[in-house]
């Protein structure tokens, strides 16, 4: 069945806007007669270095052993991916923190510009697209990888300001694209119109009669993914409509100078909600590509959950042996490998919605930082942590390079991800010796 048709055959039985994105979808209404495999990738960013001592393994390998940081992902071990040496080496304007973040995922120069930073040459935006919407573009021109929103940037306590230290996703050269970090516009995106927070006490009773009108011509492969969707969707709203009740996960953006930016108290509950609506949102195959970006580079935040009253940036400026500088550090890095932990145990528990196995084995995480030390500002061996299956990568180790310009790291998944054809991305001359050899 073509999708024009099956689009109007839906139409037909009165199946609501709401509905239509999901159930079109489905394989029993397509006419698919095996559904294919879907290669995705998720991106997560967390700011202002590490402490190398309590990260990187010692040994390289498959024997290689969790350090302090790395310690939430020993579940997953034999699924991840270490890269040590990874450096970013594009240069011009911009200080390294600008630097850091906006040519991140885009691998050239910032542009001209008059922002001025910590040091260095005033600069402006990224001059080019980043590498997620880079491949986002490559699967939504092909039909049997396009999907409803190619990608989705999620946001968790992203300061509510525009510039090179808070934007790494880029649809072009000085189009930077802003990560959502309210759960209720990422919610109102994803499943359709609700006229205010207090209208949310059931997406699903607008369309019960829709999925019962439906699913009498569903296979029961689809009607058990069809409950399962139903059970996600109702556990994100109940999540959400918590969310106004007092000290839950209200998140009002403070009003104050960047400089003494606080972030919310409730920051590791709404984490947890955006988790869950990024993958719940993949499961519905509304997208292939996703961002999930905390806070800024240079940002500020205050993780008192953490019980550090602190600014984040303040601390990762403190040298390695004020002890008690660097155990809050410890904490804080240590907090968002567990984040991404999570978001690989709720990829891994959610089966996979086109055949056997889980959503992890084919979606590829990878954790990155603008930086590779906070106190030096660094570019070199920025962090680079892979989770997952779907890229052919082996995993379950630990590999070395020596200062290996990111540019080829991100050539390589996109290589991955079926985008063959991308011989350079970034500046050129950066790309010398190809992909990275992962697999």
């Amino acid at each position: 069945m073509k999708n024009f048709n099956r689009r109007q055959f839906l139409h037909s039985l009165g199946i609501s806007a709401t509905a239509l994105p999901f159930l079109a979808g489905l394989p029993s209404l397509t006419g698919a007669v095996t559904p294919q495999r879907r290669q995705r990738l998720i991106i997560m960013f967390s700011p202002n270095g590490t402490l190398p001592n309590e990260f990187w393994p010692d040994q390289e390998g498959a024997n290689a052993q969790f350090k302090s940081i790395l310690k939430p992902l020993e579940a997953f071990k034999e699924k991840t991916l270490i890269l040590h040496g990874i450096a970013n080496r594009v240069r011009g304007d911009g200080d390294s923190h600008m630097r850091g973040m906006s040519c991140l995922l885009t691998c050239d120069e910032l542009l001209k510009g008059n922002i001025m930073g910590g040091g260095g040459n005033p600069a402006g935006w990224a001059s080019n697209i980043s590498i997620d919407q880079e491949i986002k573009n490559f699967l939504q021109s092909r039909p049997e990888t396009r999907t409803r929103f190619g990608s989705l940037e999620f946001g968790v306590a992203v300061p509510d300001r525009a510039d090179p230290w808070t934007r790494m996703s880029y649809a072009g050269g000085n189009q930077p694209i802003a990560p959502i970090d309210d759960p209720h516009q990422m919610l109102k995106k994803l499943y359709g119109q609700m006229r205010d927070k207090e209208s949310l006490v059931s997406i699903l009773d607008d369309v019960r009669d829709d999925l019962k009108r439906v699913s009498a011509k569903l296979s029961s492969r689809d009607k058990a993914l069809l409950d399962q969707h139903m059970t996600l969707v109702r556990s994100m709203e109940q999540d959400l409509a918590n969310a106004d009740k007092p000290g839950k996960l209200a998140h009002p953006v403070p009003k104050v100078d960047p400089s003494i930016e606080l972030v919310n108290d409730n920051t590791p509950e709404i984490s947890r909600v955006q988790i869950d609506l990024l993958v719940n949102s993949l499961a519905n195959d509304m997208a292939r590509v996703a961002t999930l970006q905390y806070m800024r580079s240079v940002g500020m935040a205050q993780m008192r959950w953490l019980g550090v009253e602190e600014g984040h940036h303040s601390l990762s400026h403190d040298p390695d042996d004020n002890k008690d500088s660097y155990a809050k550090l410890l904490k804080i890095n240590t907090w968002f490998a567990g984040e991404f932990a999570h978001l690989a145990k709720r990829l891994s528990e959610t089966p996979e919605p086109t055949g056997d196995g889980n959503m992890l084995d084919n979606t590829l995480l990878v954790w990155t930082n603008e930086l590779g030390k906070g106190n030096s500002h660094t570019l070199d061996n920025i962090p680079y942590v892979m989770v997952g299956g779907g890229a052919g990568f082996k995993m379950g180790r630990s590999l070395k390079f020596d200062e290996a310009a990111h540019n080829r790291l991100w050539l390589a998944v996109a290589h991955a991800m079926g985008h063959t054809e991308l011989k350079t991305f970034g500046k050129a001359e950066l790309c010398a010796g190809g992909a990275l050899q992962l697999s």
